[in-house]
């Protein structure tokens, strides 16, 4: 076999995703679908948001009934971060006492399977958090031990985490969102049942939703795997770049988001609707954790890292916070004004998709302005902030936005093109006034 020289273009992509388990009541089954994967004693993990719904504790008798032992852990933080997840791991120490957990079972949106997935692995290979996160952040390094499994039972139709690799986390001593990312990070197994987010106000929806609508945008629009510089086997990623598979995945997510998001939204006890929803955010996972997001996500890592005082409705949040969903989407109309011209063909097909549920199906002005202009559109009808300067950033904040938000190199190195300090001045400039 002739060899392939180290400097040709990749030839080679990646996908995989984990079996999934879909429908209303699906829930109700964990405990049998724990069993079967031979475990006998785990750790569910959960917020207490979700715990005072009782979701957990019925999670709990389920598994009891299947004669799975099990300890819960309801204390999971809000967008995680390197303190939260110290305190998760150091719990889950405590529950466990001289005996290892079998596996872990994720109840409750991003934060609860991020932080599910943290504790998995520092159990399973221990070290502190910083070992494992992203260079330049971290030091990046994979797990020593394989971790443990992983079910996930996602709460809310946004951040695709049950289909995905990654963790995302706040280092709170850098004020710097980033991650940790590795292909034995993924959930052996997501069970999604939509009867679960029907209690959902409908701020949370609304921003987890725009999670999923950068996501299938961003892997989407992703620099194609055939862009890259050729990966050793041992040395691939888990952001392949945008790839057959995951295409197909990101197009089904917004056909979906563009038939169903304003009605879930509006009517969150449309049991349809939020089926669509859960579906959306499950595929467009299956997309973008594998080949990976790009400017949205990086400029959203330091709109959330260094927020001030804004504090967002329908969130019981003690804290400033800007939610993920909505810091994401807050820069997306200037960044795939920006990104147009490297896919005008797909930035138009994504128009299309996504604005079918909307009053800007048709598309108005030129062609650069037609994703920006839907994602306007839907982004006004659903009350998300109208730009970065809605959430308590001004002009001159825009050059420490841009210095986070530099450090993304993981995200940024799988845009459609070249990315510079310059480039996202423009896109958070763009992105300051109300839209």
């Amino acid at each position: 076999m002739p060899e392939t020289p180290e400097a040709a273009g990749e030839t080679v992509f990646t996908w995989g995703a984990p079996p999934l388990k879909f429908g209303t009541g699906a829930a109700d089954e964990i405990g049998h679908d724990v069993a079967r994967l031979g475990l006998r004693r785990v750790l569910v993990l959960t917020d207490p948001r979700v715990a005072a719904t009782g979701l957990a504790a019925r999670i709990g008798e389920s598994l009891a009934a299947s004669g799975v032992d099990h300890a819960l852990y309801d204390r999971v933080h809000c967008e995680p971060t390197d303190v939260s997840l110290r305190a998760a791991v150091s719990a889950a120490a405590e529950l466990g006492g001289d005996r290892a957990w079998d596996g872990f079972v994720a109840v409750g949106g991003g934060s609860v399977i991020d932080t599910a997935k943290a504790v998995n692995l520092l159990i399973t290979s221990g070290g502190d958090v910083m070992d494992y996160v992203n260079v330049p952040v971290g030091q990046g390094r994979p797990p020593v031990h394989p971790p443990r499994p992983l079910v996930a039972v996602p709460t809310t139709a946004g951040t695709g985490s049950e289909s995905t690799p990654v963790c995302v986390l706040d280092i709170l001593g850098l004020r710097v969102k980033t991650g940790i990312s590795h292909p034995s990070l993924r959930p052996v197994l997501a069970v999604v049942d939509p009867l679960v987010t029907l209690s959902l106000p409908p701020e949370v929806t609304a921003s987890a939703g725009m999670d999923i609508v950068c996501h299938a945008l961003e892997s989407y629009t992703a620099r194609p795997y055939t862009a890259h510089a050729r990966h050793a086997a041992a040395a691939r990623v888990a952001y392949n770049g945008s790839n057959p598979i995951s295409d197909v995945w990101a197009e089904r997510s917004l056909g979906l988001l563009g038939r169903s998001f304003r009605r879930a939204v509006r009517s969150g006890a449309d049991l349809a609707a939020r089926t669509d929803m859960m579906l959306a955010a499950t595929f467009a996972g299956m997309g973008f954790g594998n080949a990976g997001v790009h400017i949205p996500h990086a400029c959203g890592y330091a709109i959330a890292a260094l927020v001030r005082e804004y504090r967002p409705a329908g969130y019981a949040a003690d804290e400033a916070l800007v939610p993920h969903g909505q810091s994401v989407s807050l820069t997306a109309p200037a960044s795939f004004r920006f990104t147009f011209a490297t896919s005008p063909e797909r930035h138009l097909r994504a128009a299309s998709l996504l604005g079918a549920g909307g009053p800007t199906a048709a598309g108005d002005g030129a062609d650069i302005d037609r994703l920006p202009g839907v994602l306007v559109s839907l982004m006004r009808d659903i009350d998300i902030p109208r730009g970065v300067g809605a959430v308590g950033y001004g002009e001159g904040d825009v050059s420490d936005l841009v210095e986070v938000a530099l450090v993304q190199q993981r995200l940024l190195q799988v845009a459609p093109g070249p990315v510079t300090g310059d480039h996202l001045a423009a896109i958070f400039r763009d992105s300051l006034a109300n839209w």
